[in-house]
């Protein structure tokens, strides 16, 4: 293990099992250089890295301190009702912000799901969620033009879509089997959800059907910050 490995694994160490509170300050550089001989340079990476990682913020001229982790949002990863509704349910100053609308290119595994003919036109439909102004999630919904006929010209006006879905007469919904799986972020994602590049995303890959007719409504996959829920499944 590198001398960088070792200052990195203590810290943590220290921060997990409770050593330091939120906005506590740390050792600084100079300290942490002495105690374990080291230059100030090999510090500075692994504070670097615990920023990365969402551990820590640093203020200019004053040093670096243990971020709030405890403030997260507990969500039920179930597809029977809006992440809208599950938000404002819990009291959290919540909005949704549409942020594109746009056809793919067939894709196998979408249309499978989606359970479309490849000759069928499928749309993306992206929705930024928010609390307090702060992004904490991407919904990305696929949905097909054969059910949908005016998602083409409607879709960048959707900020919810059980809301789009009940104003075309489907009511009842129920999840398709889920997928879920840890990432790290791409360029665009952490960009667009304004967190570290080091923060793991949880992507849940999930479909909804309506429950009267068996109509597969979309196909979705959603992007959730690590460090803004607690996740119940």
């Amino acid at each position: 293990m590198t001398e960088e490995m070792k200052i990195l694994d203590k810290l943590l160490s220290d921060i997990h099992s409770g050593r330091y509170d939120a906005n506590d300050k740390l050792p600084s550089e100079n300290e942490l250089a002495d105690q374990f001989k080291v230059p100030r340079m090999t510090v500075r990476k692994v504070y670097e890295r615990l920023q990365e990682m969402g551990y820590i913020y640093s203020q200019q001229g004053k040093g670096s301190y243990v971020k709030d982790r405890q403030m997260q949002i507990p969500l039920v990863l179930s597809g029977n009702e809006s992440f809208t509704k599950k938000m404002l349910g819990l009291g959290y100053p919540f909005r949704s912000k549409n942020i594109f609308c746009e056809e793919i290119d067939y894709h196998q595994g979408i249309y499978h799901s989606l359970s479309v003919e490849e000759t069928d036109r499928v749309f993306k439909i992206g929705r930024l969620r928010l609390v307090n102004d702060r992004p904490i999630a991407l919904h990305v919904s696929y949905v097909a033009k054969s059910v949908f006929d005016d998602i083409d010209s409607y879709g960048k006006k959707i900020t919810s879509m059980f809301e789009y879905y009940q104003k075309n007469g489907f009511t009842e919904f129920a999840s398709k089997s889920s997928l879920l799986k840890v990432i790290f972020p791409t360029k665009f994602e952490w960009e667009i959800l304004e967190c570290p590049c080091l923060i793991p995303l949880l992507v849940l890959e999930t479909g909804c059907i309506d429950q009267k007719t068996g109509t597969v409504l979309e196909h979705t996959e959603i992007f959730y910050r690590s460090d803004c829920f607690n996740f119940v499944i």
